[in-house]
């Protein structure tokens, strides 16, 4: 259910300064002899100015943060709020089904689309219950599954990306993690419809490309997307996961960062103070994003929609010759 979260438990460690206005609106709202609702609506402007500044001057540590928070939307979140007649699809037809990533067919705007997601969870027991938005083997295998549907069907794909990466658990790669990847990697390279990606919390690695190859990818502002965690990363270059501020800082795995660098096409602005703060706006402001995106693809012919997606992912990077 959409949700505008006012609640300063769910504030994370540099919007502290925010804690004393929010004490304040709670004392308020116990006086019942005196109507106190200017006096409110005042601390709630402050709150909206503070919070403002303070994400202004927001690190890259700060937004991993933010990207992961407990209360961001999730992709069933994100499926109510934008997506009409969402039916899902269960299974990969080989081993199982797969809680950690969801998908389906829906409509958005009207127009029938088939939408994939990576699926996290609120409370601890969601999360249990979904591998924390972990895929397994059967997971990527399941998108694939959808995707060459909505090929055969011709429907556009929205994936939806928010997953530490893929499970990299024994029984994962028992059942062949890295070719359940490596073969949607090959597939999407070859899908005659259009295919946007939504970066809506972490975009890590593997886990994240194995439904990420869209024809445009976006991210919300205060996503990120990388090869590696920042904590990983600390770990393997300075022997020293305290350093996990540095690394973020040096990954370029902002919002910002990555358009520089052409890996995605769009940022999409979030709420005030992230997603988790009003789940409907941020849905708002992804549908926008998604339906300019769309109707922009649906111009192109099949031909046409695989040659610009090989385009885009091949003058990634920079290479020279010897």
């Amino acid at each position: 259910m959409a949700e505008k979260n006012d609640n300063n438990k769910n504030l994370l460690e540099f919007e502290k300064p925010l804690i004393e206005l929010f004490k304040k609106i709670d004392e308020l709202k116990k006086v019942t002899d005196i109507d106190m609702t200017e006096e409110i609506k005042m601390l709630n402007k402050r709150i909206e100015t503070l919070r403002r500044e303070i994400f202004s001057k927001i690190t890259p540590i700060q937004i991993v943060k933010v990207a992961r928070h407990i209360q961001r939307p999730t992709t069933l979140d994100y499926i109510s709020l934008m997506f009409t007649d969402f039916i899902e699809l269960h299974g990969d037809r080989n081993f199982s089904d797969d809680p950690a990533l969801v998908g389906g067919i829906a409509k958005l705007n009207g127009r029938s689309v088939m939408v994939i997601g990576h699926q996290k969870g609120h409370t601890t027991k969601e999360l249990l219950a979904r591998n924390f938005g972990m895929a397994n083997p059967e997971g990527y295998r399941k998108a694939l599954r959808l995707m060459l549907l909505a090929d055969r069907f011709n429907k556009p794909i929205i994936s939806l990306v928010d997953t530490p990466g893929a499970y990299a658990g024994i029984t994962a790669e028992e059942r062949g993690q890295a070719e359940a990847i490596a073969k949607n990697l090959r597939e999407m390279a070859a899908l005659n419809v259009p295919f946007i990606t939504v970066i809506t919390g972490e975009g890590g690695s593997g886990g994240a490309l194995g439904i990420g190859m869209g024809n445009k990818v976006l991210m919300l502002e205060f996503s990120v997307y990388s090869v590696i965690s920042p904590e990983g990363c600390a770990s393997i270059l300075f022997r020293d996961a305290t350093r996990a501020p540095e690394a973020a800082a040096n990954s370029k795995l902002t919002a910002n960062d990555l358009l520089e660098f052409g890996v995605i096409d769009e940022i999409i602005k979030e709420p005030v103070g992230g997603a988790h703060n009003d789940h409907d706006l941020a849905a708002k402001n992804i549908r926008a994003a998604i339906t300019k995106q769309l109707d922009e693809l649906l111009r192109l012919s099949p031909r046409e929609l695989i040659a610009n997606r090989y385009q885009k992912y091949r003058k990634m990077g920079i290479f020279t010759e010897g």
